[in-house]
C-alpha cells in the first residue's frame, strides 16, 4: 500500500487587526476589541497513489476515503479556529472589563481624596478656632487674674490699716484718714502699691503715710482723634502707639476715648459691641453742613467713635490714606469730630491729636470751637515722623472753616520753604499746647535738628513746647511666660524653654539640627539691602542659621525679595507670607535679632527681642562688620540708655563670638534684659502723664 501523508496543519492564526467600535455606553472611551480575519484553511488535494500504473479498480475506493478523512480534518480545523476566536473576543471582553474596573478604582480615590482634602481643611479650620478660643479664655483669665488681684491688694490694705490701728502702731483719726484716702484713690492702689503680703506693718506704715501726704491728681478724661487704631485701623507705627497708650491710661483710672474715621476695610472683628446710632449729625465742609453715621464700640478696654460721612464717599476706599485728595479727607474728619464732641456735650480735659491727618485740629479748636464750652480743654499733638507734613494751598483752608487769611502767615501755617501753600503739620505745632516727638532714643535738640525736615526753625521757636517720648509694647501679647503662641512658655528666672521653642523652630522650618545659634529678622520694608546682605553673609561665616519674614503683608517687598535670589542654601529660610504664631516663634527661637537701627522712633523689633531673650544687632555694618554708629548723644530715656550701652556697640560678628566664647555672661546678659519693664505701664507710661499733667494746668 502507498503510503498516506500527513494531512497539513491549520495555518496559524492571521495578526491581530485593530478595529473601532461604537462608544460604550457606560460613557467611556471607544472599546478597542482585538479580533482575527476568519479564514478558513484551503483544503488540500491529497491524492495517493503509487509511482506508475496502479490498480484501477481500487483508486476510486481509496479517493473517497481520503476526502471524508480531508473533510473531517477540516471540520475539526474550523473548530478549532472557531474556538480560538471565541478566546479571543473573551479576552478582549475580559481587557475591556479590567479597563473599566480601572477607571471606577480611579475615580473612587480621586473622589476619597477629595473628601480627605474637605475632612483637613475641617480640621485646619476647628484648630484655627480652638486657637482663637484659647486666646480669647487666656485673655479672660488674665483679665480676671488682674481684677482679682487688684481686689485683693485693696482689701489686704484696709485689713492691715485695722492691725495697726488696734496693735497702736496709728491712732484712731490717723487710721481714719488712711482709709478714707485708700478708698478714694482705689484706682491707684494696684500701681502704688506693690507686695503688700511680704512687707512688715513698718515699711507698709511709712508707705501709707508718704501716700497720704501725697496729692493725688484727678483722673484725666482724654479724647484722642486720630486716623489709625490697631487691631482696627492699622498702616504704621501709630496705630500700636494710640493703642498701647490708650489702654494703660483707662487702666491707670482715667477716660479714654478713641474717634476714628469709619473706613471701608475696617477691621470689625477687633471692635466689641459695634452698633450703629440711631441719630445722625451734621458737621461744617466745603460750605455746607453734612450729614454723619455714628458708629460705637469698645476696642481694647477702650471707648471707641466711628465717624462715618453720609453724602461723600472720602473713607470708602481700600487704603487708610495716600490719595491727592488726603487734605480734604482728613480736614472733614477733624472738623467732624470737633462738631461731634460739641454736639455730645463732651469736655474732654486733653484733646490728643497725631500727626498730621489730625494736626488742623488745632487750629480748628482755638478759631472756632475753644469758646463752645471747650474752654477747659487742651492740644497735645503727637508727631511720630515729621517727614510726612501735608502742603496745600492756602485757599484750601476755607474747606473746614478756617480763614486763609488769618493762617497764610511765617508764624503760623505758612511753609517754611514753598511760602505760597501751607503746612497742616506747622500749623499743628503752632496750635498745639505741648508736642510730643517720639523718639526711644535721641534727646530733644538732636531730634529737633535731625528730625526736622525742614520744621527746624519752628520747632525752634516753640522749644519750650516740645517734648520727647518713648514707645513701649504690648506686655500682654508679648511676654514669653504667658504668650499662647509657644509650644513651651519661660521667663528670665527659667530660660530652659526657650532652648525648646529653638528646636521646635527648626523643625518647622526643615533646618538641619546642626547649628546651635539662629538669627532672625521681621523686616518692615524699610531696612538698608546692602546692611541685609552683609548681615546675612556675616551670619552665615558664623555658623548660624538666618531666618527672614515680612511684617507688612503676605507680599515680600523688593529688598527681600533681591535678597531671595541671591542668598540660597540650606542655612537661610525667606517666610514668604506672614504667620503671627510663627512671627512669637521666631522671636523665642532666636539667639540674635537684626533691627534696622537703634534710632527708630519705636524699638518695637528691638524691645520684643530683648524680651524673648534675642540680642538685637543693627545691620547697618561697614565693610569691616563693626556697627557705623550714627549719633554719639546721650539717649534721652532710661530704655534707650540701656538698649545703647548693652548693644550699640554690639556687631553680629562680636555677638555671634560672645555666644560661642562667653556663654555664662551671654547667658547673664540675656536674663538681664529679659527681666526689664518695657511695657506702657512703665517709662513711657510716665512720660506722657507729665505732658498731659503739666497742660492740664496750662
Amino acid at each position: 500500500m502507498e503510503a498516506l501523508r500527513a494531512p497539513p496543519r491549520a495555518p496559524p492564526p492571521p495578526p491581530l487587526r485593530r478595529c473601532t467600535l461604537p462608544r460604550s455606553p457606560r460613557g467611556g472611551a471607544d472599546r478597542l476589541v482585538f479580533s482575527r480575519e476568519p479564514r478558513l484553511a484551503p483544503l488540500a488535494r491529497c491524492c495517493c497513489s503509487r509511482e506508475g500504473e496502479g490498480n484501477a479498480r481500487s483508486k476510486p475506493h481509496r479517493e473517497g476515503s481520503n476526502s471524508i478523512r480531508l473533510s473531517r480534518l477540516n471540520v475539526q480545523a474550523n473548530n478549532d479556529q472557531e474556538t480560538y476566536l471565541a478566546d479571543e473576543q473573551q479576552k478582549g471582553v475580559d481587557i475591556w472589563e479590567l479597563f473599566s474596573e480601572a477607571q471606577r478604582n480611579i475615580l473612587y480615590l480621586n473622589k476619597q481624596r477629595l473628601l480627605a482634602m474637605e475632612e483637613l481643611k475641617k480640621l485646619q479650620d476647628q484648630n484655627e478656632s480652638l486657637l482663637q478660643d484659647i486666646e480669647v479664655l487666656e485673655t479672660g483669665r488674665q483679665g480676671i487674674s488682674i481684677v482679682i488681684a487688684e481686689q485683693s491688694r485693696f482689701c489686704e490694705l484696709l485689713l492691715r490699716i485695722d492691725t495697726m490701728a488696734i496693735s497702736g502702731m496709728v491712732g484712731m483719726t490717723e487710721a481714719s484718714d488712711l482709709r478714707n484716702k485708700v478708698i478714694g484713690n482705689r484706682y491707684m492702689v494696684h500701681s502704688v502699691f506693690s507686695d503688700i503680703h511680704h512687707k512688715q506693718d513698718t515699711e507698709l506704715l511709712s508707705e501709707l503715710r508718704l501716700f497720704l501726704r501725697k496729692p493725688v491728681e484727678k483722673p484725666l478724661h482724654v479724647v484722642h482723634i486720630c486716623s489709625e487704631m490697631d487691631p482696627i485701623a492699622s498702616c504704621g507705627s501709630l496705630a500700636t502707639y494710640v493703642t498701647g497708650l490708650s489702654s494703660t491710661l483707662q487702666r491707670k483710672g482715667n477716660l479714654v476715648e478713641v474717634i476714628l474715621p469709619k473706613y471701608a476695610g475696617i477691621n470689625e472683628d477687633g471692635i466689641h459691641c459695634l452698633r450703629k446710632a440711631e441719630a445722625d449729625y451734621e458737621s461744617y465742609f466745603g460750605g455746607r453742613w453734612h450729614k454723619n453715621r455714628i458708629w460705637t464700640g469698645i476696642s481694647s478696654g477702650v471707648s471707641l467713635t466711628l465717624i462715618e460721612p453720609v453724602q461723600l464717599s472720602y473713607f470708602d476706599r481700600d487704603m487708610l490714606r495716600g490719595y491727592p485728595d488726603d487734605f480734604e479727607r482728613f480736614s472733614y474728619f477733624s472738623r467732624a469730630s470737633l462738631d461731634y464732641i460739641v454736639k455730645s456735650g463732651k469736655q474732654p480735659d486733653i484733646l490728643h491729636v497725631h500727626n498730621w491727618e489730625t494736626a488742623i485740629v488745632g487750629p480748628l479748636f482755638w478759631d472756632i470751637f475753644a469758646h463752645q464750652g471747650l474752654g477747659n480743654t487742651r492740644i497735645l499733638l503727637t508727631c511720630q515722623d515729621l517727614n510726612s507734613q501735608c502742603l496745600a494751598g492756602p485757599n484750601k483752608l476755607e474747606l473746614c472753616g478756617l480763614d486763609p487769611h488769618k493762617l497764610n502767615r511765617a508764624d503760623r501755617l505758612q511753609d517754611n520753604s514753598k511760602t505760597n501753600l501751607v503746612n497742616v503739620l506747622k500749623g499743628g505745632i503752632v496750635y498745639s499746647n505741648k508736642v510730643l516727638l517720639m523718639s526711644s532714643t535721641l534727646p530733644r535738640d538732636v531730634a529737633i535738628q535731625g528730625l526736622g525736615h525742614g520744621l527746624e526753625a519752628t520747632l525752634t521757636t516753640h522749644k519750650e513746647k516740645v517734648l520727647i517720648a518713648s514707645h513701649g509694647f504690648d506686655g500682654e501679647l508679648w511676654d514669653p511666660s504667658k504668650d499662647i503662641y509657644l509650644p513651651q512658655r519661660y521667663s528670665a528666672n527659667d530660660i530652659e524653654g526657650k532652648s525648646f521653642c529653638r528646636k521646635a523652630l527648626k523643625r518647622r522650618l526643615g533646618f538641619q539640627s546642626g547649628s546651635s545659634i539662629v538669627v532672625g529678622c521681621i523686616s518692615n520694608g524699610d531696612s538698608n539691602t546692602d546692611g541685609l546682605r552683609e548681615a546675612v553673609r556675616v551670619a552665615l561665616h558664623g555658623g548660624a542659621q538666618v531666618i527672614f519674614m515680612e511684617n507688612n503683608g503676605p507680599v515680600m517687598n523688593s529688598t527681600v525679595q533681591a535678597l531671595k535670589e541671591e542668598l540660597k542654601g540650606d542655612r537661610v529660610m525667606f517666610i514668604e507670607k506672614y504667620d503671627e504664631a510663627l512671627e512669637h516663634l521666631i522671636f523665642a527661637g532666636s539667639n540674635i535679632f537684626l533691627c534696622s537701627s537703634f534710632y527708630d522712633p519705636s524699638l518695637q523689633i528691638a524691645m520684643r527681642a530683648i524680651k524673648y531673650g534675642s540680642a538685637p544687632v543693627q545691620i547697618n555694618f561697614r565693610s569691616n562688620g563693626s556697627r557705623q554708629t550714627e549719633c554719639h548723644d546721650i539717649p534721652s530715656t532710661a530704655l534707650s540708655q540701656y538698649i545703647i550701652s548693652t548693644y550699640g556697640d554690639m556687631s553680629l560678628s562680636q555677638a555671634l563670638d560672645n555666644i560661642k566664647n562667653s556663654p555664662s555672661q551671654w547667658d547673664w546678659r540675656i536674663k538681664d534684659g529679659m527681666s526689664k519693664v518695657l511695657s506702657w505701664d512703665a517709662e513711657c507710661y510716665d512720660l506722657h502723664w507729665e505732658a498731659y499733667s503739666v497742660i492740664r494746668k496750662l
